[in-house]
């Protein structure tokens, strides 16, 4: 076991050598199988690396009132096994064959993947057309995997410090779009949930013509699609799958907030934005002013609150891109005493100098930089390019190849773009002003 732990390392280190260099080009094939199923083939014969993938376009936004957390539910439930798995050996399986697996949860999409040494690609295929064709959805599942996910909200959410900010800021931010919920949900409706309503949510969105299956790295494209039709051609369709957006009014005066904390010693300050969804280009204009404000020791918000006032121990600024719409969030954690006030004042004079002025030339020529090594590492593992393709096509209007134009998109923004998003989405009238602050969580 040791020395496959070795071997696997090499692997994993000469795949990640390979790809970093080579990474501004990604070639891939890409069809549909009768039941809907969409395959994305990335071949790479660099290491005898493969990743296998599936993303489900379903998240916390698919729920309904009542029921929130499902998806993120199933994300746990469907490592319960199938009609071929035994409980508890999905994993297991994975690890013996030298490989890792994982997945994760987010509002628009559930993603599972594993990677494993090229000749175990078949081994990959099977897991996951068992999780898609008959998993074990019973109660005794159902039951394991509540105290699981009850366990994870402790340690991730409930217990951990600053764990709940983001739910906070969602919930302050939409009003009326299942945003507001989070991902992780309420444990009470999980709880309330019978059992014929998880296997009815499984059928209406795990099925093949709501996924995509994205295979990346050493492989034969001619014998994978050939195993790809053999283990997921049988899988049915299901209905197709509907969603309809639920739009928000804007917000058109401040929204103060303040949510208390147990775990916490320090407030956090924060101002966040409602924003343009994930495929559009101004969600990219919004991450490039995230790397002007936060990003290294010479960013705005940094080099002004840390370094030169000391007013702030750390700061941040970020874009969560979503599908319908994203959440922009600035903050700060006080340092030396430093008010709230004296904080939003800081921050609020680096944003009206990004809507006032154009950045220097020098900063742009930096900022553009930031974004290729933003890119080269997201997609300098197999597993990097197998979710990046994926989510190309589930998310960019079913362009595969989004992946292939994003740097261009980057290049093409302007200091003007830059300086014009910040005046249309960084209104101080449109924004949440939250006291993340120490002490017992009070009820709202």
């Amino acid at each position: 076991m040791q020395i496959r732990k070795k071997v696997w390392c090499v692997l994993t280190a000469a795949a990640f050598i390979s790809l970093s260099a080579r990474a501004q080009k990604v070639d891939f094939t890409e069809y549909d199988l009768p039941n809907g199923l969409h395959v994305i083939l990335h071949t790479d014969h660099h290491a005898p690396v493969v990743a296998v993938s599936v993303m489900y376009h379903v998240g916390s936004k698919n729920e309904v009132a009542g029921r929130t957390g499902f998806a993120h539910f199933f994300e746990h439930l469907l490592f319960e096994g199938s009609d071929n798995i035994k409980r508890g050996q999905f994993m297991k399986i994975v690890s013996a064959n030298g490989g890792t697996n994982n997945a994760n949860t987010t509002q628009d999409r559930t993603f599972y993947f594993e990677v494993f040494p090229s000749n175990y690609l078949e081994t990959g295929l099977w897991l996951e057309s068992e999780r898609m064709m008959h998993p074990v959805i019973n109660d005794i599942g159902v039951k394991i995997q509540d105290e699981v996910v009850k366990e994870e909200r402790r340690q991730s959410f409930d217990n951990r410090p600053y764990g709940n900010f983001s739910n906070v800021v969602a919930r302050d931010l939409f009003a009326a779009h299942p945003y507001k919920n989070g991902v992780i949900g309420e444990m009470k409706d999980i709880d309330a949930a019978k059992l014929d309503e998880f296997k009815q949510f499984f059928k209406q969105y795990y099925v093949p013509n709501n996924a995509v299956l994205t295979i990346a790295g050493d492989i034969d494209p001619i014998k994978t699609k050939a195993l790809i039709s053999s283990y997921f051609g049988p899988i049915p369709g299901g209905p197709a799958v509907v969603y309809h957006k639920i739009e928000e009014a804007p917000i058109t005066k401040p929204i103060i907030d303040t949510f208390y904390d147990a775990n916490i010693q320090i407030p956090l300050i924060l101002e966040a934005y409602r924003v343009p969804g994930r495929n559009t280009r101004d969600a990219k204009v919004m991450q490039m002013i995230s790397s002007i404000l936060s990003t290294g020791g010479s960013s705005k918000l940094y080099k002004k609150m840390v370094d030169e006032k000391k007013d702030a121990l750390q700061v941040l600024a970020f874009n969560i891109g979503l599908e319908d719409y994203g959440m922009y969030i600035v903050g700060a954690l006080p340092n030396n005493n430093a008010t709230p006030a004296a904080l939003l004042k800081d921050m609020n004079e680096e944003i009206v100098k990004l809507q006032t002025d154009l950045i220097s030339q020098e900063d742009y020529d930096k900022l553009e930089n930031q974004m290729e090594d933003n890119y080269v590492n997201a997609n300098s593992r197999q597993i990097g390019i197998a979710e990046s393709l994926a989510t190309g096509y589930t998310f960019y209007h079913k362009n595969t190849n989004e992946l292939n134009e994003e740097l261009a998109v980057y290049k093409s923004i302007t200091r003007e773009d830059i300086r014009d998003a910040a005046k249309k989405y960084l209104d101080a009238n449109q924004r949440l002003e939250l006291y993340y602050l120490p002490g017992k969580a009070k009820a709202k």
